[in-house]
């Protein structure tokens, strides 16, 4: 490991605002706040442009940038501690342990701002709007709470198109080509450091807005997608 990640490392311990798979946690995030105001998750933040851009935006509300890349988060903390947003923090934690640190409905919102679009098939799973994952945003979400997912990857917004259908999610907003839109919101500009890499080189940005319905289909449906999946990777050369 190189020196600078050493020392980020060992400087992201004594931040304020970053927790590092906090014990006891759960249920407790208004008391961490110190008030009662709606939180909003960034899951994969990254360097947490997006957690960042949505504290300054959104005074009143609270945000917490989600990775388990401690390097990455230091950039987001630090930035924050600079601008002194107190209505930010980030958290280091494995995604797929969520369910762990928060209680039902205690997140409003989930921005999911250019995860690894996992594009192998045997990697599927590990696709952050995959069922799996969806089952356990369900359990933390508010009824009807957006989750947003913003990619420059056409085969994992594709996929997540075909799982709001499949599990019957409520789509509110679907950009194929983002930034051909006319008005866009101030919130839907924000850009993060990957985005302007745009490492699948397609020249356009996806986004889609989607809620959960009231009951989200069981383990049972997951067959079906894979199946489904299955057929469209073996007739896509690309693959």
């Amino acid at each position: 490991m190189g020196q600078k990640k050493l020392l980020r490392f060992a400087e992201i311990k004594t931040f304020p605002n970053v927790l590092q798979f906090p014990e006891n946690i759960k249920g407790k995030w208004h008391d961490h706040f110190e008030n009662n105001r709606p939180i909003t998750l960034e899951l994969a933040c990254g360097k947490g442009e997006y957690a960042l851009g949505l504290a300054l935006r959104f005074p009143q509300k609270n945000f917490l940038g989600i990775d388990i890349k401690g390097n990455r988060l230091w950039v987001g903390a630090k930035k924050a501690l600079e601008l002194q947003l107190s209505n930010v923090t980030f958290l280091r934690i494995q995604i797929d342990k969520i369910t762990d640190y928060f209680e039902a409905n205690e997140v409003e919102e989930i921005w999911i701002t250019f995860p690894d679009p996992q594009l192998r098939f045997s990697k599927m799973k590990k696709r952050l709007t995959h069922p799996q994952f969806l089952r356990r945003f369900h359990q933390i979400l508010k009824q009807g709470g957006y989750i947003h997912l913003k990619t420059d990857s056409p085969d994992l917004y594709h996929f997540t198109k075909e799982v709001c259908s499949m599990y019957r999610c409520s789509i509110h907003t679907d950009y194929n080509d983002l930034y051909q839109q006319e008005n866009l919101t101030d919130v839907l500009k924000i850009k993060t450091h990957y985005e302007n890499l745009d490492i699948a080189q397609s020249n356009r940005i996806h986004y889609i807005c989607f809620s959960l319905p009231e009951v989200l289909a069981g383990k049972e449906m997951d067959s079906q997608l894979k199946i489904m999946l299955k057929d469209e990777f073996r007739s896509d050369d690309r693959r």
